[in-house]
């Protein structure tokens, strides 16, 4: 067994699916399913219930993901230290990060973890909601400014709440319902409704359909905050977001209170749980700090 049957089988077990985790891994789909059977056989265990499309972690195959991802997590810091202590210095801090929802515990985290004098760097990434899930499941990223997930989307993470932002809705300044004061859901959903993707922004749309089943289709779907914007600003519709979507988009567009009032954006910090490190350790203090600020 090598590292590769572990990242294979990890893969697999948290996509479900041969296609989407092959996707994932950049490696054609025969090869994969062949890599897990034989990972099956070396164990002697079966590890996924097949049926049509998806597969199922068994007991087995649960005992094992938990174990596989510990062993990763280990791995790749085991390698980031070597490469941090043949380079002389401290391995950076990798940081992921939603421009909208971060922008105003970012640059106060930022402040609060210098203050601490670690001399550790920061590397920020602007990622979409699920390139921070995948990225923290992989250790491509080692934390991540994020909305809250689903219960069960993140096993292995931790998530701890920073903010609730009010639910707004995002107009052109020149659109008729940037002229009113709390515009209702009611009001808003007989407009083209602009939202984010359902691939990249799992958590959002998922919220987005539970709002009621009056909901519109989304007219447009936007993999960026920047995009969704640009879109609304040119009056292609209007938007459902949190209401730090003011200092994001500055005068560009005008975000309003909606009435009745939604349960709230919740975001936060999360970080691996396996992940022990002095640097994460110190950023989620820096975050928690900051979340007291506001």
């Amino acid at each position: 067994m090598e590292l590769r049957h572990l990242r294979y089988f990890t893969a697999v077990a948290e996509e479900e699916n041969i296609t989407r985790a092959a996707a994932r891994l950049h490696i054609s789909q025969p090869p994969l399913s062949r890599q897990i059977r034989d990972l099956e056989e070396s164990l002697g265990v079966v590890l996924f219930e097949r049926g049509g499309k998806s597969l199922r972690l068994t007991s087995a195959g649960q005992c094992f993901l938990e174990e596989a991802r510990a062993v990763l997590a280990r791995t790749d810091d085991a390698v980031r230290r070597v490469r941090a202590f043949a380079g002389g210095g401290k391995s950076p801090l990798r940081v992921g990060y939603a421009p909208s929802l971060s922008v105003e515990i970012l640059p106060k985290a930022l402040r609060a973890f210098e203050s601490l004098g670690t001399g550790t760097r920061v590397v920020l990434h602007d990622l979409s909601t699920q390139d921070m899930q995948t990225g923290l499941r992989d250790g491509r990223i080692d934390a991540a400014l994020m909305i809250q997930p689903g219960r069960t989307r993140m096993p292995g993470i931790e998530f701890h709440e920073l903010a609730r932002y009010a639910v707004c809705v995002a107009a052109a300044p020149t659109h008729p319902l940037a002229g009113v004061k709390s515009p209702r859901l009611r009001e808003i959903f007989r407009e083209r409704l602009i939202a984010y993707s359902r691939e990249d922004y799992p958590e959002y749309f998922r919220w987005l359909e539970s709002l009621a089943a009056s909901v519109p289709v989304p007219a447009e779907e936007h993999d960026s905050a920047t995009s969704l914007v640009a879109s609304v600003e040119s009056g292609r519709g209007v938007a459902l977001v949190p209401e730090t979507f003011s200092c994001f988009a500055g005068t560009r567009l005008t975000v309003r209170k909606i009435i009745p009032a939604l349960a709230p954006f919740v975001v936060g910090v999360a970080n691996r749980k396996s992940d022990k490190s002095d640097s994460v350790a110190a950023w989620l203090h820096a975050a928690k700090a900051s979340r007291r600020k506001l």
